[in-house]
């Protein structure tokens, strides 16, 4: 199988996530980006970097599928995504420089403890939060936190829904309109974070041809092809089934790859 085909394949899964859950679609990406990059040439040292960044770049396009849908059914609060994208542009590049400093075990083991954190999650019962609230949630404390989940994002190399949608509920935002607006605020998590990637690496930091910094354009892009198309499927399969069940299942999966990444640093 080509690596383009092996991309188109990682993006269809990708996409029945992300469909499913609304969370966890980056964490698997990483995961196998940071498994196949090396048979590709990356050398072992910067195939972690390279995977997060791949990633976070896929993700501009997915989310923006993904919030453009939402928008059209009025889930997106644009006051709150204004108030937060400052910040999570600003940490999204200083996430991306502190990613870069880093070690590629010690990014092995900032995903497999934020595995752990998402699986917990999803395990437990789902805490309420306040009364709901019509108007927009807004107002400095939401660039604060733009600026921490977006710096998270990066490190990690996800679209921060695992982290928007929970502060957005607990704020009062209904859960449909948590995620429209988490997926608004996934682009510019995605933008900032493969920007920081791609200009603040080192020169020839990959092996590979059309390589910008840390970023590799042709697994961003194939991944971001087919998750765009596959993700109408992943939510009317979470019609269909069990969404308790679910949870459950993937939460297992992904205690599954922390144990992978964490025993990968190992080694």
């Amino acid at each position: 199988m080509t690596a383009l085909a092996l991309y188109l394949l990682l993006g269809a899964c990708v996409g029945v996530m992300a469909g499913l859950l609304g969370i966890g679609g980056g964490l698997l990406l990483v995961a196998a980006l940071a498994w196949l990059f090396p048979h590709m040439g990356v050398p072992e040292a910067a195939a972690m970097h390279a995977a997060l960044a791949s990633s976070l770049a896929s993700i501009v396009l997915t989310a923006a599928s993904s919030a453009r849908a939402h928008h059209r059914r009025g889930s997106v609060l644009w006051p709150t995504v204004a108030w937060m994208v400052p910040g999570i542009l600003i940490g999204g590049w200083l996430g991306s420089r502190l990613a870069i400093g880093l070690d590629g075990r010690v990014l092995r083991w900032c995903v497999a403890v934020y595995c752990l954190i998402v699986a917990v999650q999803m395990l437990l019962p789902k805490a309420g939060g306040r009364a709901e609230r019509a108007e927009a949630p807004r107002g400095p404390g939401y660039a604060l936190a733009g600026g921490v989940i977006g710096g998270l994002s990066a490190i990690v190399g996800i679209g921060g829904g695992s982290l928007t949608v929970p502060l957005l509920v607990w704020r009062g935002v209904t859960p449909v309109r948590a995620v429209g607006t988490s997926s608004a605020c996934g682009v510019f998590i995605g933008l900032g974070s493969a920007l920081g990637f791609a200009l603040q690496a080192p020169a020839g930091a990959l092996a590979l041809p059309w390589s910008v910094g840390f970023v590799y354009p042709p697994a961003a892009l194939g991944v971001a092809v087919t998750s765009v198309l596959f993700a109408p499927l992943g939510a009317r399969i979470a019609h269909a089934i069990d969404g308790v069940m679910l949870r459950r299942v993937f939460a297992l999966f992904l205690l599954g790859v922390g144990a992978a990444f964490a025993y990968s640093a190992l080694d």
